[in-house]
């Protein structure tokens, strides 16, 4: 009797662990789900997605992503947020951060909100550019987060996930350091104050 008692006790526990840690959703990851995918829904919002904690993130993006380092970054151009063009081949000879997002991932946003302290004001001035883009959304949508944020650093669109399948099949926050001679120094994926700072290290590496 003692012992069930105490077999019960410890799923509550873990219970409300795993309740607590899904909707902070604060760090970890956003993976689209399989069963969906699979019923050929297009999995670009919350509802065709699963949550990857910091503690399963790892095993996560291996199969997902389709680059790897020392690869020369895919070719693409990006539309901007404010009606401009990005060539990522005419950044070549400065370090480039590749950020894949979405409004509705706590993750990204929780990165995002370190981004204009942490990457934008720190690595101003320097050979560096950080080219977040929403995956999957429409403008408007990422009008409205801007406005709600007051974010006014750049931001390049993907509606159709057009860049992002050239990197990647799933899971979000996404980040790709792309070093001054056009190859990819680092990939990442999710988010995490520590993962967030050694991500930061890489960039400085890059630009020594």
């Amino acid at each position: 009797m003692k012992l069930s008692v105490h077999i019960i006790s410890s799923l509550f526990s873990a219970l409300l662990a795993f309740t607590a840690t899904s909707a902070s959703g604060q760090t970890g990851t956003l993976t689209d789900s399989p069963a969906l995918a699979a019923s050929g829904e297009n999995g670009t919002g919350p509802q065709a997605q699963t949550v990857s904690t910091p503690q399963t993130q790892a095993a996560v993006p291996e199969s997902k992503t389709l680059v790897k380092v020392g690869d020369p970054v895919p070719d693409f151009t990006v539309k901007m947020f404010d009606g401009s063009t990005v060539d990522i081949a005419s950044l070549k000879g400065k370090v480039v951060l590749i950020n894949f997002w979405a409004t509705w991932c706590p993750p990204c946003r929780a990165e995002l909100k370190q981004v204009q302290k942490q990457i934008i004001d720190r690595f101003v001035g320097r050979d560096f550019v950080f080219l977040p883009i929403s995956r999957g959304e429409t403008r408007e949508a990422v009008e409205k987060f801007r406005e709600m944020q007051r974010y006014t650093f750049p931001m390049g669109l993907d509606p159709e996930r057009k860049i992002y399948s050239l990197f990647a099949t799933a899971t979000i926050p996404r980040n790709f350091v792309i070093a001054k001679d056009g190859t990819i120094l680092a990939c990442e994926t999710g988010y995490s104050p520590g993962q967030f700072t050694e991500l930061i290290e890489k960039i400085e590496n890059a630009l020594k």
